[in-house]
């Protein structure tokens, strides 16, 4: 098998802050607005040597973006805003997190919330979109729907270019697959070389004929797709995964945790090598995917803890329902012992008085859904 990594990394990131722009910056956005859209064409506004470009989108927001090496910026304007709705959603650029990895992102996030006066603490962050892609060179390979094995009701979708998303391939190339939902967690296959050609996305040819430099190889020649053709094998984690499961909600957990939210999404979608076996569980992984995982595990090493918050809640509630059933046991003991209850008779006696306790709390004073409602504030698992 011939197959050379030619880049492993971030792609794709988004946070949203629930905060909102300070009334002398809504102000210069507000004028750029309305030239860029008179105009059709984007204003720049400078802000403590930070460089806006606003465009004449937007609705209730302001749209801007920070250059192909930053991030797109959604404010939400906060004298016609969604009552629901996060004040800035942040969206790194590909090519910016590419070069500059999460430090890089993490660094311009905090320059440009500062440059723009914009006031946050850490726990308004919340991460909702995140991508990691690691680009193979393969020339022989070509993606199979039938390879992917995914969770049940997962939605499989393959397409012939780069933005048909036909279930059909009848008479052309295969160019790729996805599989899953954005809010949830998706796996991508698809062709770059294809997609950089169209798009004119050459930054990218760039980035691996850097890679192939240092590993001492020539230069791809882009128009000869039999030597050059490069497949992006992409992880996509949505708000589903990242905030409901991992509870992710700032840089800080991006840093220690986004490896083991990658780790768990790989061994839930696998890309296999079909065998003969019915169960499609027992299929081998097929080679490119073992590489790109071991790759993937690589990188994201030193950004794992081992261990799912949600599952650490679940512990802990555990232990404490155990500890309470103890307590509850043994005041039913005393009671049993204060009414001269005999041991062969013990069941019975909590049988009746858990009923007569139910009769006691609908004489209550306080309704039960009251008291539930009071209890449960003094218990948090979080």
């Amino acid at each position: 098998m011939n197959a050379d990594i030619l880049h492993a990394g971030f792609d794709g990131l988004k946070f949203t802050v629930q905060t909102y722009i300070p009334a002398q910056l809504r102000e210069q956005l507000q004028s750029a607005k309305e030239w860029a859209f008179k105009n059709r064409a984007e204003c720049q506004v400078s802000c403590g040597g930070i460089v806006l470009n606003v465009n004449g989108n937007g609705g209730r927001s302001f749209v801007a973006h920070t250059g192909d090496f930053g991030a797109v910026w959604l404010f939400q304007d906060p004298e016609n805003k969604f009552v629901n709705n996060p004040g800035i959603t942040v969206d790194f650029r590909a090519f910016g997190l590419a070069t500059g990895g999460l430090k890089g992102a993490e660094r311009h996030f905090r320059d440009v919330m500062e440059a723009l006066g914009i006031p946050y603490v850490e726990t308004q962050l919340r991460v909702t979109r995140a991508d990691f892609a690691i680009d193979i060179l393969a020339p022989w390979f070509e993606p199979d729907r039938q390879c992917l094995v995914v969770p049940p009701g997962t939605t499989v979708t393959e397409y012939t270019g780069i933005v048909e998303t036909s279930t059909m391939a009848r008479g052309s190339r295969v160019t790729g697959i996805r599989a899953g939902h954005i809010s949830n967690r998706q796996i991508s296959i698809y062709d770059k070389r294809a997609e950089i050609l169209q798009q004119k996305k050459m930054g990218w040819l760039e980035i691996w004929n850097h890679t192939l430099k240092e590993a001492g190889k020539p230069p791809l020649n882009i128009m000869d797709r039999d030597t050059s053709q490069v497949w992006r094998f992409e992880m996509r984690l949505g708000t589903k995964q990242l905030r409901n499961r991992f509870e992710m909600r700032s840089w800080l957990d991006v840093n220690d945790m986004i490896g083991d939210v990658f780790t768990d999404a790989t061994q839930r979608i696998r890309y296999c090598q079909p065998t003969t076996d019915s169960n499609r569980s027992r299929w081998p992984e097929h080679k490119l995917w073992k590489l790109t995982t071991e790759t993937l595990s690589y990188e994201l090493a030193h950004m794992r803890s081992g261990v799912c918050p949600n599952t650490v809640k679940h512990v802990n509630r555990d232990a404490h329902l155990h500890m309470l059933d103890m307590q509850i046991l043994g005041l039913l003991v005393s009671r049993a012992a204060s009414a001269d209850t005999q041991a062969e008779n013990f069941s019975a006696f909590v049988m009746s008085h858990v009923t007569r306790l139910c009769s006691v709390s609908d004489t209550h004073t306080f309704p039960i859904a009251e008291r539930l409602a009071k209890a449960r504030g003094r218990y948090s698992f979080d």
